[in-house]
Protein backbone atom coordinates (compact mmCIF):
# COMPACT_ATOMS: atom_id res chain seq x y z
CA UNK A 1 0.00 0.00 0.00
CA UNK A 2 2.91 2.37 0.59
CA UNK A 3 3.57 2.35 -3.16
CA UNK A 4 0.28 4.22 -3.64
CA UNK A 5 1.88 7.29 -2.05
CA UNK A 6 2.96 8.15 -5.58
CA UNK A 7 -0.69 8.85 -6.35
CA UNK A 8 -0.76 11.23 -3.39
CA UNK A 9 2.21 13.08 -4.87
CA UNK A 10 0.27 13.55 -8.11
CA UNK A 11 -2.83 14.79 -6.28
CA UNK A 12 -0.85 17.25 -4.15
CA UNK A 13 1.16 18.46 -7.12
CA UNK A 14 -1.88 19.17 -9.25
CA UNK A 15 -3.76 20.68 -6.31
CA UNK A 16 -0.93 23.16 -5.73
CA UNK A 17 -0.70 23.86 -9.49
CA UNK A 18 2.88 22.69 -9.92
CA UNK A 19 4.47 21.91 -13.26
CA UNK A 20 2.67 18.74 -14.55
CA UNK A 21 5.85 17.24 -16.02
CA UNK A 22 7.72 17.77 -12.74
CA UNK A 23 4.84 16.33 -10.70
CA UNK A 24 4.57 13.18 -12.80
CA UNK A 25 8.33 12.72 -12.80
CA UNK A 26 8.62 13.04 -9.02
CA UNK A 27 5.62 10.72 -8.56
CA UNK A 28 7.22 8.12 -10.81
CA UNK A 29 10.53 8.28 -8.97
CA UNK A 30 8.82 8.09 -5.58
CA UNK A 31 6.71 5.11 -6.68
CA UNK A 32 9.74 3.27 -8.00
CA UNK A 33 11.82 3.83 -4.89
CA UNK A 34 8.94 2.89 -2.58
CA UNK A 35 8.41 -0.25 -4.64
CA UNK A 36 11.96 -1.40 -3.94
CA UNK A 37 13.63 -0.41 -7.20
CA UNK A 38 17.14 0.95 -7.19
CA UNK A 39 17.82 4.43 -8.64
CA UNK A 40 19.42 2.79 -11.67
CA UNK A 41 16.32 0.66 -12.36
CA UNK A 42 14.06 3.69 -11.92
CA UNK A 43 16.12 5.58 -14.48
CA UNK A 44 16.02 2.57 -16.80
CA UNK A 45 12.23 2.40 -16.46
CA UNK A 46 11.97 6.06 -17.48
CA UNK A 47 14.16 5.38 -20.50
CA UNK A 48 12.16 2.34 -21.56
CA UNK A 49 8.91 4.25 -21.15
CA UNK A 50 10.17 7.12 -23.28
CA UNK A 51 11.47 4.79 -25.98
CA UNK A 52 8.27 2.76 -25.97
CA UNK A 53 6.06 5.83 -26.34
CA UNK A 54 8.25 7.80 -28.75
CA UNK A 55 5.40 7.90 -31.25
CA UNK A 56 3.50 10.05 -28.75
CA UNK A 57 6.37 12.54 -28.41
CA UNK A 58 7.23 12.67 -32.11
CA UNK A 59 5.37 15.99 -32.35
CA UNK A 60 8.28 17.60 -30.48
CA UNK A 61 10.42 17.12 -33.60
CA UNK A 62 7.96 19.13 -35.69
CA UNK A 63 7.84 22.11 -33.32
CA UNK A 64 11.14 23.73 -34.45
CA UNK A 65 10.09 23.31 -38.08
CA UNK A 66 6.69 24.90 -37.42
CA UNK A 67 8.39 27.73 -35.52
CA UNK A 68 10.68 28.51 -38.46
CA UNK A 69 7.80 28.40 -40.93
CA UNK A 70 5.74 30.77 -38.78
CA UNK A 71 8.68 33.13 -38.42
CA UNK A 72 8.96 33.39 -42.18
CA UNK A 73 5.29 34.11 -42.81
CA UNK A 74 3.38 30.83 -42.82
CA UNK A 75 0.33 32.28 -41.05
CA UNK A 76 0.31 35.36 -43.28
CA UNK A 77 0.34 33.18 -46.38
CA UNK A 78 -2.51 31.10 -44.95
CA UNK A 79 -4.56 34.26 -44.41
CA UNK A 80 -3.81 35.45 -47.94
CA UNK A 81 -4.86 32.09 -49.34
CA UNK A 82 -8.22 32.07 -47.57
CA UNK A 83 -8.87 35.61 -48.80
CA UNK A 84 -9.00 34.33 -52.38
CA UNK A 85 -12.08 32.23 -51.65
CA UNK A 86 -14.82 34.77 -51.07
CA UNK A 87 -17.61 32.28 -50.32
CA UNK A 88 -15.57 30.20 -47.88
CA UNK A 89 -16.68 31.40 -44.45
CA UNK A 90 -15.18 30.42 -41.11
CA UNK A 91 -17.82 27.78 -40.44
CA UNK A 92 -17.61 26.30 -43.93
CA UNK A 93 -13.83 26.13 -43.79
CA UNK A 94 -13.85 24.38 -40.41
CA UNK A 95 -16.54 21.94 -41.61
CA UNK A 96 -14.30 21.15 -44.58
CA UNK A 97 -11.34 20.67 -42.27
CA UNK A 98 -13.45 18.38 -40.07
CA UNK A 99 -14.28 16.20 -43.07
CA UNK A 100 -10.65 16.02 -44.21
CA UNK A 101 -9.47 15.21 -40.70
CA UNK A 102 -12.05 12.45 -40.33
CA UNK A 103 -11.30 10.91 -43.72
CA UNK A 104 -7.56 11.03 -43.06
CA UNK A 105 -7.96 9.33 -39.69
CA UNK A 106 -10.26 6.71 -41.22
CA UNK A 107 -7.49 5.60 -43.60
CA UNK A 108 -4.82 5.63 -40.89
CA UNK A 109 -3.28 9.08 -41.53
CA UNK A 110 -3.69 10.21 -37.93
CA UNK A 111 -0.45 12.21 -37.88
CA UNK A 112 -0.95 14.10 -41.14
CA UNK A 113 -3.17 16.65 -39.40
CA UNK A 114 -2.98 17.71 -35.75
CA UNK A 115 -2.83 20.65 -33.38
CA UNK A 116 0.89 21.31 -33.58
CA UNK A 117 1.42 20.71 -37.28
CA UNK A 118 -1.86 21.93 -38.80
CA UNK A 119 -4.34 23.62 -36.45
CA UNK A 120 -2.11 26.31 -34.97
CA UNK A 121 -0.04 27.26 -38.04
CA UNK A 122 -2.69 26.78 -40.77
CA UNK A 123 -6.28 26.10 -39.70
CA UNK A 124 -6.53 28.86 -37.10
CA UNK A 125 -5.06 31.66 -39.30
CA UNK A 126 -7.29 30.60 -42.20
CA UNK A 127 -10.41 30.48 -40.01
CA UNK A 128 -9.57 33.87 -38.50
CA UNK A 129 -8.76 35.26 -41.94
CA UNK A 130 -12.17 34.22 -43.26
CA UNK A 131 -13.84 36.07 -40.40
CA UNK A 132 -11.60 39.13 -40.72
CA UNK A 133 -12.31 39.37 -44.43
CA UNK A 134 -16.00 39.80 -43.65
CA UNK A 135 -16.02 41.64 -40.31
CA UNK A 136 -12.63 43.30 -40.03
CA UNK A 137 -10.50 43.10 -36.88
CA UNK A 138 -11.79 40.50 -34.40
CA UNK A 139 -12.18 41.08 -30.64
CA UNK A 140 -10.10 38.84 -28.42
CA UNK A 141 -13.17 36.93 -27.21
CA UNK A 142 -14.27 36.16 -30.77
CA UNK A 143 -10.76 35.20 -31.77
CA UNK A 144 -10.57 32.70 -28.91
CA UNK A 145 -13.93 31.23 -29.94
CA UNK A 146 -12.68 30.69 -33.49
CA UNK A 147 -9.54 29.02 -32.15
CA UNK A 148 -11.53 26.72 -29.86
CA UNK A 149 -13.80 25.64 -32.72
CA UNK A 150 -10.72 24.99 -34.86
CA UNK A 151 -9.31 22.73 -32.15
CA UNK A 152 -12.64 20.95 -31.73
CA UNK A 153 -12.82 20.19 -35.46
CA UNK A 154 -9.47 18.42 -35.22
CA UNK A 155 -10.33 16.57 -32.01
CA UNK A 156 -13.71 15.26 -33.16
CA UNK A 157 -12.48 14.40 -36.63
CA UNK A 158 -9.64 12.34 -35.19
CA UNK A 159 -11.63 10.73 -32.36
CA UNK A 160 -14.50 9.47 -34.49
CA UNK A 161 -12.49 8.86 -37.64
CA UNK A 162 -9.68 6.70 -36.34
CA UNK A 163 -12.04 3.96 -35.14
CA UNK A 164 -12.94 3.27 -38.77
CA UNK A 165 -9.31 2.30 -39.42
CA UNK A 166 -8.72 -1.43 -38.92
CA UNK A 167 -5.25 -1.24 -37.40
CA UNK A 168 -5.82 1.48 -34.80
CA UNK A 169 -4.77 0.51 -31.28
CA UNK A 170 -8.23 0.82 -29.73
CA UNK A 171 -9.79 -1.55 -32.28
CA UNK A 172 -7.06 -4.15 -31.79
CA UNK A 173 -7.31 -3.84 -27.99
CA UNK A 174 -11.08 -4.34 -28.00
CA UNK A 175 -10.97 -7.34 -30.31
CA UNK A 176 -8.16 -9.06 -28.39
CA UNK A 177 -9.87 -8.45 -25.03
CA UNK A 178 -13.29 -9.67 -26.18
CA UNK A 179 -11.87 -12.73 -27.94
CA UNK A 180 -9.71 -13.68 -24.95
CA UNK A 181 -12.35 -13.03 -22.28
CA UNK A 182 -15.46 -14.40 -23.97
CA UNK A 183 -13.94 -16.92 -26.36
CA UNK A 184 -15.42 -15.26 -29.45
CA UNK A 185 -13.91 -14.63 -32.86
CA UNK A 186 -14.45 -10.92 -33.35
CA UNK A 187 -12.67 -9.40 -36.34
CA UNK A 188 -11.40 -5.80 -36.44
CA UNK A 189 -13.41 -5.31 -39.64
CA UNK A 190 -16.64 -5.83 -37.70
CA UNK A 191 -15.86 -3.02 -35.26
CA UNK A 192 -14.64 -0.73 -38.04
CA UNK A 193 -17.88 -1.17 -39.98
CA UNK A 194 -19.97 -0.42 -36.89
CA UNK A 195 -17.87 2.71 -36.30
CA UNK A 196 -18.89 4.20 -39.66
CA UNK A 197 -22.45 5.24 -38.61
CA UNK A 198 -21.03 6.85 -35.46
CA UNK A 199 -18.45 8.75 -37.50
CA UNK A 200 -21.13 9.96 -39.91
CA UNK A 201 -23.35 11.13 -37.05
CA UNK A 202 -20.40 12.93 -35.43
CA UNK A 203 -19.66 14.71 -38.71
CA UNK A 204 -23.29 15.77 -39.18
CA UNK A 205 -23.72 17.01 -35.60
CA UNK A 206 -20.44 18.88 -35.28
CA UNK A 207 -20.54 20.04 -38.88
CA UNK A 208 -23.89 21.67 -38.11
CA UNK A 209 -22.35 23.34 -35.04
CA UNK A 210 -19.49 24.66 -37.18
CA UNK A 211 -21.86 26.05 -39.80
CA UNK A 212 -23.90 27.65 -37.05
CA UNK A 213 -20.72 29.41 -35.93
CA UNK A 214 -21.11 31.82 -38.85
CA UNK A 215 -24.44 33.05 -37.44
CA UNK A 216 -22.96 33.38 -33.97
CA UNK A 217 -20.07 35.46 -35.27
CA UNK A 218 -22.45 37.64 -37.25
CA UNK A 219 -24.63 38.32 -34.21
CA UNK A 220 -21.68 39.02 -31.91
CA UNK A 221 -19.75 41.27 -34.27
CA UNK A 222 -22.72 43.19 -35.60
CA UNK A 223 -23.90 43.78 -32.03
CA UNK A 224 -20.42 44.96 -31.09
CA UNK A 225 -20.51 47.43 -33.99
CA UNK A 226 -23.97 48.73 -33.12
CA UNK A 227 -23.25 49.37 -29.44
CA UNK A 228 -20.36 51.86 -29.96
CA UNK A 229 -22.39 53.68 -32.64
CA UNK A 230 -25.35 54.02 -30.27
CA UNK A 231 -23.05 55.31 -27.54
CA UNK A 232 -21.62 57.96 -29.88
CA UNK A 233 -25.07 59.10 -30.96
CA UNK A 234 -26.22 59.34 -27.33
CA UNK A 235 -23.18 61.45 -26.45
CA UNK A 236 -23.92 63.82 -29.30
Amino acid sequence: MIVLLGVLVVVLGFATKRNPLLVVGVAGIATGLLGGLSPGKVLAAFGEGFAGSRAVTIFAITLPVIGLLERYGLQEQARNLIARFGRLTTGRFLALYLGLRQIGAAVGLTNVFGHAQTVRPLAVPMAEGAAERKYGALPDRTREKVRSFSASADNIGLFFGEDVFLAVGSILLITSFVNTTYGTHLEPLHLALWAIPTAVCAFVVHGWRLLRLDRQLERELLTADVQPSAAVEAAQ
